[in-house]
């Protein structure tokens, strides 16, 4: 679940914990780009990967005629591409704010390994 439940609103994770050894951390983080779709495009990417992007069968199991199947794989293409346009956006903006000496090196690296889903 990435919206808000009440009002719809994009949720954002202020804090995860580790069962194992009861450590946590605090701050904001990002949610990795594939849990940033939307819930037709999670199950569509689900499904890709189940039948091995095999679309025939595909189609057969979504009861979905191949034309509305490509259809929706290439809005599903656009989304992630959009995504990683604006996760490069934001790599450069952090650049250049390290850059400018507005952010730590260390504080930067992190927030650009997190972008890319790294950590």
């Amino acid at each position: 679940m990435i919206k808000c439940l009440i009002c719809g609103e994009t949720l954002s994770v202020k804090s995860l914990s580790c069962d194992g050894c009861k450590t946590e951390y605090s701050g904001s983080f990002l949610f990795p780009r594939l849990a940033r779709l939307n819930k037709e495009e999670r199950d569509l990417t689900e499904a890709l990967i189940t039948h091995g992007g095999n679309l025939k069968e595909m189609s057969l199991t979504l009861d979905m005629s191949y034309p509305t199947l490509k259809k929706r794989l290439t809005a599903l293409s656009r989304s992630l591409r959009a995504m990683q346009e604006a996760d490069k956006a934001e790599i450069e903006r952090v650049l250049r704010v390290m850059e400018e000496g507005r952010m730590g090196n260390k504080e930067g690296i992190k927030y650009i390994r997190e972008i890319n889903g790294e950590l």
